[in-house]
Parts: C-alpha cells; sequence; structure tokens
C-alpha cells in the first residue's frame, strides 16, 4: 500500500519508507523554495513514528541532480550567494540528521549540489551510466552544501582534491572504487534496491538505528574515546524505548518483533 504526501517535493510512502523524487526538468536542479520545502519535509517524516527510511532519487532517466541552476549567481549577488549557500547547508545538514536510514538512489548525473544531497545520505546506489562531480570551482564556486567535508570523509583527501580542485568526474564503477557508492546497479535499478535495502533495514529497531546513527556520525568530530563513552550511554538509554524490550522478548520467543518506533 502507497501514499503520497502533499508537498512542493514529491513524496511517496510506501511501507515504512519515504520516497523523495527531486523533480525540477530538465536537470532536477534545486531551488530556493525547493531547498526549503526538503528541510520541512524530512522534519515531518522524523515526526512519523511510522517512517523508519527515506530513499531519494531524480525524476526521469538523465538527471539525479545537478545541483544549483548556475543563472541564479550570474549578476554576482552576494546577497543571493548567501541566501542559497544557507538554504543548501540547512536543507543537506537536515537531511544528514535525518533519524532513519536514508539512500540516494543515483539514477543519472549527479553534479555540484546534486552529488552534495547524496553525501548528506546514510547510502549511496549508483546506476551504471551515472557519473558524478563537483565541478564548482570551474565557475569560480566552491561546493558549499557539504561538499568539501562529505567527500573527504568519505574518499579521502587525496581523491577528494582530484574531484574538487582537478574537476574530476567519476563514473558508477570509479565511484564504487574508491567508496563514493556502496552499490552499483544497472540501469534503472537503483530505486529498486535502494528499496529492498530500506526494506532489510526494517528488521532492525528503528529507535535502536538512530541510536546508532548518531554514534557512527559522532566519530567525524570527536575522538574515539569520547565516542565510546557516548556507545555506552546510548546502550543504557535503549531501555527506556518500547522496542527492546519487544525485541529481547521476541528473540527468546523465537517471533519476529513488531516495532513501535518508540
Amino acid at each position: 500500500m502507497s501514499r503520497t504526501i502533499n508537498t512542493a517535493i514529491p513524496c511517496t510512502i510506501e511501507g515504512h519508507v519515504a520516497v523523495i523524487t527531486m523533480s525540477n526538468p530538465p536537470a532536477n536542479t534545486w531551488t530556493r523554495n525547493s531547498l526549503g520545502a526538503l528541510a520541512e519535509l524530512i522534519q515531518a517524516l522524523n515526526a512519523d513514528k511510522n517512517i523508519y527510511s527515506l530513499v531519494i532519487t531524480g525524476q526521469g532517466d538523465k538527471f539525479f541532480s545537478a545541483g544549483a541552476d548556475l543563472k541564479l549567481f550570474a549578476n554576482g549577488s552576494k546577497q543571493v550567494a548567501a541566501d542559497m549557500s544557507t538554504a543548501f547547508g540547512r536543507a543537506f545538514e537536515v537531511l544528514s540528521q535525518f533519524s532513519g536510514l536514508s539512500i540516494a538512489a543515483i539514477n543519472g548525473y549527479a553534479m555540484g549540489g546534486g552529488l552534495e544531497v547524496a553525501l548528506a545520505c546514510d547510502l549511496r546506489i549508483a546506476e551504471s551510466q551515472a557519473q558524478m562531480a563537483l565541478p564548482e570551482a570551474a565557475v569560480g564556486l566552491l561546493p558549499c552544501a557539504g561538499g568539501t567535508q562529505n567527500l573527504a570523509w568519505l574518499v579521502g583527501e587525496g581523491w577528494a582534491k582530484r574531484m574538487i580542485l582537478c574537476g574530476e568526474r567519476v563514473s558508477a564503477q570509479q565511484a564504487l572504487a574508491i567508496s563514493l557508492v556502496e552499490a552499483v546497479a544497472e540501469q534503472g535499478q537503483a530505486l529498486v534496491l535502494a528499496m529492498q535495502w530500506a526494506q532489510q533495514s526494517e528488521r532492525q529497531s528503528p529507535i535502536s538505528i538512530a541510536a546508532c546513527k548518531r554514534l557512527i556520525q559522532n566519530a567525524r568530530k570527536e575522538p574515539m574515546v569520547a565516542g565510546m563513552s557516548y556507545e555506552r550511554d546510548e546502550f543504557v538509554n535503549l531501555f527506556n524505548s518500547n522496542d527492546q524490550k519487544k525485541g529481547v522478548q521476541a528473540f527468546l520467543e523465537k517471533r519476529k518483533p513488531q516495532w513501535t518506533n518508540s
């Protein structure tokens, strides 16, 4: 059973999975309004206890997303630059903080802010024909929505510099080799595989997933000794949840748990 959420960005709910489709032909570019709508949508999904994961993809079979429309910056306005960088940053930070599993189904070109939205997700699947790049420096700009930070974290400083400083574009297979994506799918199959991963994650408690995700992402900014302490705290805090009780009891009774995300 599926249902559609009434929002500025197309979003369909399939079971416990929200499927978000970037839809702004011809290249699924972002606007200030659509970035604001994405942030609001993610916040609404976080508040819905029936949503455990989300998948984001692009409309059509050519572009995942080409990022921002460069026409926005043609007049050199610093105010426009400030407004857009703030909108990009906020939207993708909210996405990265989504409590459940987030997966980017990269079904075509992912350029600039189009790649940065994928970098804000937990996992990435690229179709075999997809290409990815952060080409902003070629037009006198730079990635301002987490690109310099998230890319370096995922692929290492060397490849981040090749892509950002040298403007190198990578194919799906190259992206897999450097750990930019976690899987490559045949053309037209990224969304299918992403849905399989999302449904697979439903075996896990959504409360546990949220805690694990906080701990994993915390490793980017704090030393391991702090993370080890947080890990123990999060473990004990799970005993405040209904899911902990349901999960252990279901295991002991040799049955599948029914999560409540509470």
